[in-house]
């Protein structure tokens, strides 16, 4: 009874964190077509969560003698680079499409570990990289001469190395006699975020009679400043908070597959608040991305190269279920969430999770 509740509890966290990542993108394009560039967006979410996370990232402030370099790496890939990008890239393209790219990630990263670190991927999972590619042409409509703004494109393309960044950056992340807890990382994350983006971003250029007026909904006027208030607390707190616990109550491909729904629910927000209509292979396309995305996320495990990979933690013990390291989980089928902070199930060890967006 006890695991049954246990699990449907995580598949609603799972749900609402897909959910709300999904609804940052549909938030944040008025505000940029208010007048705001879109890293300024960026640095206003990450700074008002970093806010918010003041406390967490207090009484995790041992972290910054334990493991600068991680914090200072999470900082930089998975939110001032995932975040930056992709809200350059909806400023350019649809909200959708700009999503269903940086759903590339885990596709980017199965590539590494099988050309550049040399380890063993299913071949389940390269079908599911080669209909995640496929469907990215249909998507961007390739033959029609890239329709689509082609820097908007390599922006999306940004989010999603930035993605790859930060899963190789979480095989250092558990691998420590003390592991190191994911909320803590996250929270530090977010503030060095906030610094790397307020040089980039410089804040003190902005516009900030905007966020006292009102921006454009598909015709519909709204506060710019309850817009921020969802981008901050839903979009990103509430996000990454519900996806660190729901990946404690499920496996990471359970929760990485309900992650999924996140680019399905941009691109219908999209669609229904922002009038960004599809055509009927761009729907199909984005349909083949996901099913891409699923099957390379949940292929069968392979078996590990006979000698160890440089860097990487033991081997299993014989009769464990899963890889030691998050890069090798995703190889071997057991990935998390592209770019959303999702964690393991222990309680403090860093995992591929969520971003993002």
């Amino acid at each position: 009874m006890h695991v049954s509740q246990g699990r449907s509890a995580g598949l609603g966290l799972a749900l609402a964190s897909a959910l709300t990542f999904g609804s940052s993108g549909v938030a944040a394009k008025p505000l940029i077509e208010a007048g705001l560039d879109p890293l300024q967006v960026t640095w206003l979410r990450a700074g008002g969560a970093a806010l918010l996370l003041l406390p967490v990232a207090w009484h995790h402030r041992s972290l910054l003698v334990r493991r600068p370099a991680l914090l200072v790496g999470f900082g930089l890939l998975a939110v001032a680079g995932v975040q930056a990008c992709y809200f350059a890239a909806i400023s350019r393209i649809p909200v959708g499409v700009a999503l269903l790219i940086e759903y590339l990630g885990p596709a980017l990263l199965l590539g590494w570990v099988r050309f550049v670190q040399r380890r063993p991927v299913s071949r389940a999972a390269a079908v599911g990289v080669a209909l995640a590619v496929g469907g990215l042409a249909c998507v961007v409509e390739l033959w029609a001469g890239l329709s689509f703004d082609a820097l908007g494109l390599l922006l999306g393309l940004g989010a999603a190395c930035c993605q790859v960044g930060y899963f190789l950056l979480s095989d250092h992340g558990g691998d420590d006699a003390e592991p190191v807890d994911p909320l803590g990382v996250v929270a530090y994350g977010l503030l060095i975020g906030t610094l790397v983006l307020t040089v980039i971003a410089r804040p003190w250029g902005m516009d900030w009679s905007v966020l006292g007026g009102r921006a454009d909904l598909n015709g519909t006027g709204v506060p710019a400043a309850l817009l921020l208030l969802w981008v901050v607390v839903v979009s990103t707190v509430v996000a990454y908070l519900t996806g660190v616990l729901a990946v404690r109550h499920l496996s990471p491909p359970v929760a990485g597959v309900v992650a999924c729904l996140e680019a399905v629910v941009a691109t219908v927000l999209a669609w229904v608040l922002l009038g960004e209509r599809l055509s009927a292979p761009q729907v199909l396309g984005g349909l083949v991305v996901l099913s891409g995305a699923f099957i390379a996320q949940t292929s069968a495990p392979q078996r590990a190269p006979a000698a160890p990979v440089a860097g990487s933690p033991p081997a299993a013990a014989d009769g464990a279920q899963e890889p030691a390291s998050p890069a090798g989980r995703l190889a071997s089928g057991d990935g998390g969430r592209a770019g959303a902070g999702a964690i393991p199930e222990g309680d403090t060890e860093l995992s591929e999770g969520s971003q993002t967006t």
